[in-house]
């Protein structure tokens, strides 16, 4: 602890505390519950103030800074209905693995539990959202707390944390010294365990790696790369983690998640040893479970993360080891091969890597507008390092199937399915990489649940490209209605603003895109102009996903009975 007593009030201490921590940045939404703090800031201004929108946009902001520099990150929002708006971010923090704080404003103490004006009980409301949820009732155990705050999201499996900020302790007097910087503590595997790792793989026959989580980094991913080229060992990614091997290398099999490769899910059933690194198996990465044997799987499964709790929750590991994913590829590469790569093996990389591509090809469907050429104009004409950005739709299906992502952390999506994400993300990786080409593929749903924030983006100066494909219906929603429900259309309807005048409205650069081949020469404009941009994409609502139209869904479907109406 520090020896300097001065003085100071409970919002400096807290300032102080996360400029302690290296805080850089703090999105917000103002409110009155947390002035105090706010005043604490206008002297500190190593620490940047993000104003946004809505707090759902903030908390999304956040929680994608998190993701792109591997350290908390840290938002704050007033009481109840502000607390309320940002739970969505915290929930994409728990089920990504993602370190972040989330600071709340709350009111005086001496009102509590007389159901004050936005009074709530923060421990009780987010207990199933957090890894932890406190209250800060003594401004001397700020610091306390907040090193506390650190290290708890950071630990093991990484994840959210919320503290409650009594307003009237905000400006409670208290001489507490400082508490030194958090520590990040690295999870290492045990040499033995290594060993035994590598052969198991060694002995396989048809070995997988599939990877995922969080705590990975550029050198664990060339790592990797290097191991798997040497083991002639596939190498998949879980649900949105594509970004953690380059998708041009010649072991990458492809992703799991939603619309996957029917064989790469084959190839995953087929495997005699499933090596895990990072990836939690969850629902998505596993086709509903339906992948992985429950609870003892027919592959033999080595399972490596470095959340304890996670290892044998769903699937019982031959090998289990507790280690984050850095420290154990690592490892791995160091280890000595225990036998040479026979030619059978060399031939399966090659073969999953020639069945992602024959995946990756364009495909035809009706209309002028050939969405999977537009993915790949993208890929064409962005950098290696543009972070790619996206929310939840069917729209998204094409980006994962069609787009390759060449380097670690240019890939910024929830593995939860949150609407609204892929603009927050967007300002956020601007922010914190402005050199950097950053684009938003959103549909026109997800677009209008924080839309607001390309306010947010014209005035931070967010140079963020956004893609809004627009064909009027909530398509993810209306596929799962056609498919149970045939021709019986309620609630997946939409009427639209005219985005490209939205887009205008707030100064930014816009355009309309019909056809194909209009596509290159506007996001080429885009590329090229000195501020936020958006790019409006009509696409017909027939066309859901590459392989279902509405039509053909009619066609498969069978009528539900329903009652008849009075």
């Amino acid at each position: 602890m520090s020896t300097d007593n001065k003085s100071r009030s409970g919002a400096e201490v807290l300032i102080d505390a996360l400029k302690i921590n290296a805080v850089e940045r703090i999105f917000c939404i103002p409110g009155e519950s947390y002035l105090a703090a706010l005043d604490a800031l206008y002297d500190r201004s190593e620490i940047e103030l993000i104003v946004c929108r809505n707090e759902g946009g903030a908390a999304y902001m956040t929680e994608a800074d998190a993701k792109l520099t591997g350290r908390p990150g840290v938002c704050f929002v007033t009481r109840a209905p502000g607390a309320t708006n940002a739970s969505g971010g915290l929930h994409v923090a728990m089920q990504d693995s993602t370190p972040m704080i989330l600071l709340i404003g709350q009111i005086a103490r001496k009102d509590i539990d007389r159901e004050a004006f936005q009074e709530i009980d923060y421990r009780r409301m987010f207990s199933q959202l957090c890894k932890w949820v406190a209250q800060i009732d003594d401004a001397a155990r700020i610091p306390e707390y907040i090193n506390r705050a650190f290290s708890v999201a950071t630990a093991g499996r990484p994840g959210p944390v919320v503290l409650a900020l009594p307003e009237d302790m905000l400006t409670d007097q208290t001489d507490a010294g400082d508490a030194r910087p958090w520590l990040a503590v690295a999870i290492s595997p045990a040499p033995d365990d290594v060993a035994r790792a590598a052969g198991m793989l060694a002995a396989a026959e048809r070995p997988l790696i599939i990877i995922g989580g969080s705590g990975w980094s550029d050198d664990t991913r060339l790592q990797l790369q290097r191991f798997a080229e040497a083991n002639r060992i596939p190498v998949a990614n879980s649900f949105r983690c594509q970004d953690y091997f380059d998708n041009e290398h010649p072991c990458y099999a492809g992703d799991l998640g939603l619309g996957v490769n029917p064989a790469l899910t084959r190839r995953v059933r087929e495997a005699d040893c499933l090596l895990v690194i990072g990836a939690r198996l969850g629902e998505m990465t596993t086709a509903g479970f339906s992948l992985i044997d429950i609870p003892c799987p027919r592959q033999r499964l080595i399972h490596v993360h470095p959340g304890a709790e996670e290892l044998g929750h769903i699937y019982q590991p031959e090998l289990a080891i507790n280690a984050g994913s850095g420290r154990f590829v690592a490892a791995l590469l160091a280890a000595e091969p225990k036998s040479s790569v026979n030619d059978r093996r060399g031939q399966q990389a090659t073969q999953a890597h020639q069945e992602y591509l024959d995946w990756n090809r364009s495909i035809s469907i009706a209309g002028a507008l050939q969405f999977s050429d537009v993915i790949h104009d993208i890929r064409r004409l962005a950098p290696d390092d543009a972070i790619i950005c996206n929310g939840a739709g069917n729209n998204t299906g094409w980006l994962h199937r069609f787009f390759r992502y060449r380097r670690y952390r240019t890939q910024l999506a929830p593995t939860s399915g949150t609407m609204g994400y892929g603009l927050p993300a967007a300002v956020a990786a601007s922010l914190r990489y402005r050199e950097r080409c950053v684009v938003a593929l959103t549909g026109d749903g997800d677009f209008m649940m924080n839309g607001q924030e390309l306010a947010t983006a014209m005035q931070y100066r967010a140079n963020i490209v956004v893609i809004v494909v627009n064909n009027g219906i909530y398509a993810t929603i209306r596929m799962h209605q056609e498919r149970a429900y045939p021709e019986r259309v309620i609630g997946t309807d939409m009427v639209n603003p005219d985005f490209v005048a939205l887009a205008r409205a707030h100064g930014a650069q816009a355009e309309l895109v019909i056809n194909s081949d209009e596509f290159e020469a506007a996001f080429t404009r885009c590329l090229a102009a000195d501020k936020p941009s958006l790019i409006e994409i009509r696409l017909d609502p027939d066309i859901l996903t590459p392989s279902a139209t509405v039509q053909s869904l009619r066609a498969a479907g069978r009528p539900v009975t329903h009652p008849a109406k009075n």
